[in-house]
């Protein structure tokens, strides 16, 4: 039926709903579902096997220090609503970057994770691993209205935080109690995990300059992603796991050990 074949008030109803179905479609900016064609698809999906595969693949490997995989903190290969998701979060760069202190690029964002959190050295910038990685968030992005973020290098979906000050002081002792009975099946009573699930701590993980490093930036990941398909930590049982987790040995960060030399930090990598 026609809208002019409505009675008024319905028909008004009728467009209010519509466009709030389209609006909010729009707005929730789900993932992109086909790859691009040609060229550009292919360097989309190298850029998702390469965030799947870090450790492991040609590309990457050599800028990797430990063992973890940019979809150990990404999960789902980033596609994940909020576990380190990659969904819209190209939108909101460039964006500002208060531990960088100057404005920074998703690129800028995506290689400064592997000095930290993978314990390496950043790729060049314009290398394969750099446009592949960043090409394939971009996709990610789809549909997502640009927002650069004025105040952190923060995606719309970003893991939504957790007030510590509401609770009791972070304890690694409860938080130990609680990783045996709940995450030490996956991840080991030692956190050495195997090889479906990630190191939590000596030099196979994350060094102490990454964010999760800092109980503060664990705790709420850990709240919406852990246990794996079954969330369902209390917020404090979050806050004292991060502190357990985060209590032991890990590598210590100094930038210029995860720096390549000057002449290696970007490249014109276009064959003509």
């Amino acid at each position: 039926m026609s809208y002019d074949k409505l009675p008024p008030i319905a028909a008004a109803l009728s467009l209010i709903i519509g466009w709030w179905f389209f609006a909010g479609n729009a707005l929730t900016a789900e993932p992109a579902v086909d790859y691009p064609p040609g060229k550009l698809g292919e360097v989309v999906r190298l850029g998702e096997e390469i965030v799947l595969q870090t450790d492991q693949h040609p590309l990457s490997k050599p800028y990797v220090g430990n063992a973890l995989r940019c979809t150990s903190c990404h999960l789902e290969g980033g596609k994940h609503p909020q576990a380190g998701s990659f969904l819209q979060t190209a939108a909101a760069y460039p964006a500002w970057s208060p531990r960088e202190s100057r404005v920074i690029t998703l690129e800028d964002r995506v290689l400064n994770c592997f000095m930290r959190s993978q314990n390496g050295v950043r790729p060049p910038n314009g290398s394969q691993v750099a446009v592949a990685v960043t090409t394939y968030i971009t996709w990610l992005s789809t549909g997502a209205k640009i927002e650069m973020n004025a105040e952190k290098p923060l995606g719309p979906n970003h893991v939504p935080p957790i007030d510590l000050a509401a609770h009791q002081p972070a304890n690694s002792e409860r938080g130990k109690i609680v990783y045996l009975q709940r995450c030490s099946e996956c991840h080991g009573e030692d956190g050495g995990g195997d090889d479906d699930n990630p190191p939590l701590w000596s030099d196979r993980s994350y060094n102490d300059g990454a964010g999760l490093s800092r109980v503060e930036k664990l705790a709420p990941w850990l709240k919406v992603a852990m246990p794996l398909d079954d969330a369902t930590l209390s917020e404090q049982e979050a806050i004292d796991v991060a502190a357990f987790v985060n209590s032991h040995a890990r590598p210590r960060f100094n930038l210029k050990d995860h720096l390549p030399p000057p002449e290696r930090r970007g490249e014109y990598n276009a064959k003509k």
